[in-house]
This record gives structure tokens, C-alpha cells and sequence, in this order.
């Protein structure tokens, strides 16, 4: 007897979930990230989207600097909707009104300990197969970040505590130190 297929679900699909349920699609699956972010989790993603905005300014560069809630279609062939706590986009043609569609030059997601898999297994794969150019791993539970950066097709990665100052590698000049960031 086959086993019933179930449910692809599609971009129509996530954009009629409720506006308070906070969700991702996945290659067509739902996966519904039902905890709230705790307050270091939100510590951080202040710090480091701060940081890295007043960056940008004070350069006059081109790249946005967006903080979750913000909906990123990774590719346009896959029903693929993703949420990062941090995305760094460049190119001004990948903004549309529902997100971004394209792959962001640089990504950070802050882990948190309900899906950790999530963040190390499935959305690094994902972001190496779509061209994301640099992807963080903040883990405060370990007080570690992985830097990945995409370099010939594979991702190279760092580690690094929250004692270290870490060159963000899409930039000829930017470091950031996280022994500066108010996250206690």
C-alpha cells in the first residue's frame, strides 16, 4: 500500500498564515518556529543590526540592512520562504514589496536552542545552494559565531566567542567586536 504524499505547500500558502504565526517554507514544507525569541536573542539582533546599519551609512554604500520579520524567497524555482534574524542585501533589484527575492550577500540567524538544527543543517544547506556570500551562526547558548563565507562553491568557516572581533569577509573594512555589544 503507498503511503499518501503530503501537502506541498506553496508561497500563496505562507502569505495567507496568519500575520502573528511565525513560520518558513521550506521545499515546500510549512515549518512553524512557534517560540518567541528570548531577550538575548534580541539583544544581539539590535546589536549586530546597529552595527552593521550605522556601517553602511556612514559609508554611503548601497546595501539595506533588514532585521526579521523580513521574507526572503531564496530562488525563484523552489517554494522556498525564509525568515533570517539579519539579511544584507546589495542589490537594490532583489527588493520587492512581500521581502526580497534572491539570495541576501550576507546573513546572520541567532540561534535559538528549540531549532538549532534549523539554523546548523538546514539553512546552511540552503543558503550554500542558493549563493549566499557570507552566512553567521550567533549561538549565545555557546557564546560561539561560525562565519561562513562561500568561496568556490563550498563555504569556508571560522569560529569564533564573544570575546573575538570578527572581519565580516563582504567588506574590505569592517570588523565587528563583540566584546562592544551591549547583549547582557
Amino acid at each position: 500500500m503507498a503511503l499518501a504524499k503530503s501537502k506541498i505547500y506553496t508561497e500563496d500558502d505562507y502569505y495567507n498564515i496568519p500575520e502573528d504565526v511565525r513560520a518558513e517554507l521550506i521545499d515546500g514544507d510549512l515549518i512553524y518556529n512557534m517560540a518567541s525569541p528570548s531577550r538575548i536573542h534580541q539583544f544581539i539582533l539590535s546589536e549586530l543590526h546597529g552595527t552593521i546599519y550605522n556601517y553602511i551609512k556612514a559609508k554611503g554604500g548601497n546595501c539595506r540592512v533588514v532585521p526579521a520579520p523580513f521574507a526572503v524567497k531564496l530562488n525563484e524555482d523552489r517554494n522556498t520562504i525564509v525568515e533570517p534574524d539579519i539579511s544584507v542585501i546589495c542589490n537594490p533589484d532583489k527588493f520587492t514589496d512581500r521581502g526580497c527575492t534572491g539570495a541576501p550577500d550576507w546573513i546572520i540567524e541567532i540561534v535559538s536552542p528549540s531549532n538549532s538544527s534549523h539554523d546548523y543543517v538546514t539553512k546552511l544547506n540552503l543558503y550554500l545552494e542558493t549563493g549566499v556570500r557570507e552566512y553567521w551562526i550567533v549561538d549565545p547558548d555557546k557564546q560561539k559565531i561560525f562565519v561562513y563565507y562561500l568561496e568556490d562553491e563550498n563555504f569556508d568557516v571560522e569560529t569564533y566567542t564573544f570575546e573575538d572581533t570578527i572581519k565580516v569577509n563582504i567588506y574590505d573594512d569592517l570588523e565587528i567586536d563583540f566584546t562592544t555589544l551591549d547583549i547582557g
